[in-house]
């Protein structure tokens, strides 16, 4: 079997200083067909990694949370993907035409980050971001933004009544099985930590800055989650576990194009040189997170690949490309040899 070589990739992370440490799980529609912990816990730190240990996924929380919310909301017909926010929040007149599709799908025109951090914290930081102006019309280009995903927040939070965080743990994470998912974790000893701030290495607290100085919830980032747990949240999706196969049929066979860039309802989509490698079809869909995270699914086939690791532990921006060519390698060995 091709394990062996994905011992080899994984493992080159750690001997090249990538991550300290890691998990892989590969999975087929309901079933696990591998699994392995790699390495430490943290570049100090003798803790071996376990298939228990949890990983902040950064912003792979906007596919476990965020869309998996509003997948929820859209299936039970508490909301629209063409509701506007002029129709559920506050906004300024230019922000009134955007719609839950355009945040999903990166077209509302939002910048793609705000250094409002820096002066805001908490409840004026998310007003800031819901009153920032957009920087383009809509649908003129895709641009990844996280303050589109932010403002998702704000909407499943208004459209609830409920906080993000208990709507996401009672409605997603909790019927899932999900027991070690979640925001601000309490219990901290399994937990992988990422970068230093404020003179100290943030354990249990997001690594983004807008997820973390928002209080540790946000719609962009702050999930932590373990392999396992991730696994549970996959395989729930391909048997219409959480929503009906048609809602999330829906969301990841949308398939938005301009200029070359592509994404489905808040999932990325396969593009040329991606995370996702050089195998997949235009119908596959997954995420990635800045921390050393991601997830590609191959509905065709029905395979998967979720690699977790604490990248930001060891370098927050000079590890990216080779993060990158692990993931591309991983992709491609797992959905060419077995698909």
């Amino acid at each position: 079997m091709i394990w062996n070589k994905v011992d080899e990739i994984v493992s080159c992370g750690i001997e090249k200083a990538v991550y300290p440490g890691a998990v892989v799980v590969v999975g087929k529609d309901t079933e696990i067909l591998y699994e392995k912990p790699y390495g430490f816990l943290a570049v100090d730190d003798n803790i071996p990694v376990t298939l228990e240990t949890v990983y902040d996924i950064a912003s792979m929380s906007k596919v476990v949370a965020t869309t998996s919310a509003i997948m929820l909301l859209v299936s039970r017909g508490d909301l629209s993907l063409w509701d506007t926010l002029g129709d559920l929040l506050d906004v300024p007149e230019s922000k009134k035409g955007i719609s839950v599709f355009h945040l999903l799908t990166h077209t509302s025109g939002m910048q793609p980050y705000s250094e409002a951090w820096r002066d805001l914290k908490g409840r004026e930081l998310l007003e800031s971001i819901i009153s920032l102006e957009p920087e383009n019309g809509l649908m003129e280009k895709i641009n990844y933004s996280c303050l589109n995903f932010i403002t998702l927040m704000a909407v499943v939070e208004k459209t609830t009544s409920m906080s993000f965080a208990e709507f996401c743990s009672e409605e997603v994470f909790r019927p899932l099985g999900m027991n070690s998912s979640g925001f601000l974790p309490e219990e901290l000893s399994n937990v992988a930590p990422t970068c230093e701030r404020g003179g100290k290495v943030l354990k249990g607290l997001p690594d983004d800055e807008l997820a973390y100085y928002l209080g540790g919830v946000s719609g962009n980032a702050g999930v932590f989650s373990t392999g396992r747990d991730l696994f549970r949240f996959v395989s729930s999706l391909m048997c219409a576990g959480l929503v009906p196969s048609r809602v999330f049929e829906t969301f990841v066979s949308e398939t938005v194009c301009i200029g070359g860039d592509r994404r489905h309802l808040g999932w990325l989509a396969p593009s040329r040189g991606s995370s996702a490698g050089d195998i997949l079809g235009e119908d596959a869909f997954g995420h990635t997170g800045f921390t050393g995270t991601s997830l590609w699914v191959d509905p065709v086939t029905g395979l998967y690949v979720i690699l977790l690791s604490n990248r930001t532990n060891i370098s927050r921006r000079d590890t990216i490309p080779q993060m990158q060519r692990i993931r591309r390698r991983l992709h491609n060995l797992v959905f060419g040899s077995l698909g």
